[in-house]
């Protein structure tokens, strides 16, 4: 929960694929400026797998690839947005946005944030690092996740958020190398991208039941808003 909170229940709402297809086409739009080709770009390479493995349609993973590399007519201009605060009960809060208007989403956070506390740029900042995050399952069982990550140069891992995967940690600039070596080293990379992990998080069994629901609530709207990306919380179960 600390690295990157992901609300629960989503698979009950009708339009989750859409939402998570949206989510993918503004960050193929984003990493297409890069260059069109995903051989040479990796952060597109990276969008593009996460892309295929959520089965998106063939034509609708191009036609962004084009769009981003400026290969059409149709404008993109996506601002890359993190606003920070705290949740109910001093919990902090990394909210990561690709906006094509801050004068709409600079609002909507405002609001967003009226049961928490919206702080200014570097207010939670400080109690987060800033890292490579890779989640892998293994190719086979038996696969060690520890040998897996000092062979790949990984700096450290935990369980990952589904059972039997695990969440590998790298330097920023290092994300797409150690993607690369997990793969050779007996684990199949699931996703990868750069995010924040919380350095002080708070124990959700130190908040009472009320109060945790309070901090969910919170961050499910959160998460709901066109424009969040990814929601990182300081915040371990």
């Amino acid at each position: 929960m600390g690295a990157q909170w992901k609300a629960k229940h989503k698979d009950i709402a009708a339009n989750i694929k859409g939402k998570v297809f949206g989510k993918l086409v503004k960050e193929i739009l984003v990493a297409a400026r890069g260059g069109a080709d995903p051989s040479m770009n990796s952060r597109l390479r990276l969008a593009v797998e996460q892309a295929k493995k959520a089965s998106m349609p063939k034509d609708t993973l191009e036609r962004a690839i084009k769009r981003g590399a400026g290969l059409t007519d149709e404008p993109v201009n996506f601002e890359h947005v993190i606003y920070e605060g705290f949740a109910p009960h001093q919990v902090a809060v990394m909210v990561e946005c690709l906006t094509d208007n801050v004068r709409r989403t600079a609002p909507e956070m405002r609001v967003l944030f009226r049961k928490g506390q919206l702080g200014t740029s570097g207010s939670v900042a400080w109690d987060f690092d800033h890292l490579g995050m890779i989640e892998a399952a293994p190719l086979a069982a038996g696969a060690d996740p520890e040998e897996a990550a000092i062979e790949a140069g990984a700096q450290d891992l935990e369980p990952g958020d589904e059972e039997g995967t695990t969440l590998f940690y790298t330097d920023p600039t290092e994300l797409d190398l150690v993607s690369k070596a997990l793969g050779t080293h007996g684990f199949n990379v699931l996703s990868a991208k750069l995010g924040y992990r919380p350095k002080n998080p708070v124990s959700a069994a130190s908040l009472s039941p009320e109060a945790l629901e309070e901090v969910e609530a919170f961050l499910a709207a959160i998460d709901e808003n066109d424009d969040v990306q990814n929601v990182y919380v300081a915040l371990t179960e």
